[in-house]
């Protein structure tokens, strides 16, 4: 859907090698939605002082009235459904999103939000997006997927081993907003804690011995779930489970892990359409 210029302004609050917010991305450059970028120090987090709500991606959305956007997924159903069904105003639309206070396993109080894979239509709308039901199910399964597996998966194979873990943290470094002397700390010390700290959630998610192996088997069942006669899960172009995907891997780029995927994996063939995909709507 094309918007008149001007009439939805965008700021996304991240930090670029965060799973969750290059997934965010992924969907605007893909919608060729015009947006600003804050990047988030990961440390002080000045930037989102405004805000009670202290995770990233957060947007900033204004279509009439300033309104505040939390959660990967809910941005992208939300949005998606702006640019779908001009009859509601964004504010109302995001209201069908509501943050629900769970307690975790670990008895950590978080926000989990209701609806965030649905996308608020009317029948004939939801007809003309979803011309049979399964399709809807198939993207809205693909989508919690990346969420609740793959992007689980992305910390226990880039920290994987102390070198691995120390190439990441230059990464993050060089990608994100540090100061020299904070850097400097950041890259060793954060190489260290995350080694560690990816052990923990390898065995909290039960990931086999080499992590590498469930990342393979994850991507490929992706593969499969396309199969050979669709360029995309979405068919001829990507649909939100598509975008949801590419974001994830995406952050992996220029580490070793990200090469032993293309490697290891038939992901190549797919991951290079939604590069072009991508580049040609930026455009």
């Amino acid at each position: 859907s094309q918007l008149p210029a001007g009439s939805l302004q965008l700021t996304l609050y991240q930090y670029k090698t965060c799973p969750f917010c290059s997934k965010v991305r992924a969907f605007l450059d893909y919608h060729g939605l015009a947006y600003e970028i804050v990047e988030v120090n990961p440390i002080m987090r000045k930037e989102i002082k405004f805000s009670s709500y202290r995770k990233v991606p957060i947007l900033l959305a204004n279509a009439g009235s300033p309104l505040q956007l939390n959660d990967s997924s809910v941005i992208i159903s939300a949005i998606k459904t702006y640019l779908i069904s001009k009859r509601n105003s964004l504010e109302e639309i995001v209201s069908f999103y509501p943050p629900m206070k769970t307690i975790t396993e670990q008895g950590k109080e978080v926000f989990e939000y209701g609806n965030k894979y649905w996308l608020m239509l009317d029948e004939k709308e939801t007809k003309r997006v979803y011309p049979v039901k399964e399709i809807r199910v198939e993207e809205m399964k693909w989508r919690k997927w990346a969420d609740d597996w793959l992007v689980h998966l992305i910390s226990p194979n880039v920290y994987r081993t102390p070198r691995e873990a120390l190439a990441s943290f230059d990464y993050i470094v060089r990608e994100g907003k540090f100061g020299t002397v904070e850097g400097f700390f950041a890259k060793y010390l954060g190489a260290v804690a995350m080694f560690f700290i990816s052990k923990r959630l390898k065995k909290r998610h039960h990931l086999q011995d080499d992590v590498r192996e469930d990342l393979y088997e994850a991507v490929n069942e992706w593969v499969k779930a396309i199969g050979k006669h669709r360029l995309f899960m979405g068919g001829n172009q990507p649909n939100l489970a598509d975008l949801a995907v590419y974001g994830v891997l995406r952050v992996m780029e220029g580490l070793e892990a990200f090469d032993d995927m293309m490697f290891h994996t038939k992901i190549q063939p797919w991951y290079q359409r939604m590069e072009e995909v991508i580049k040609k709507a930026e455009a």
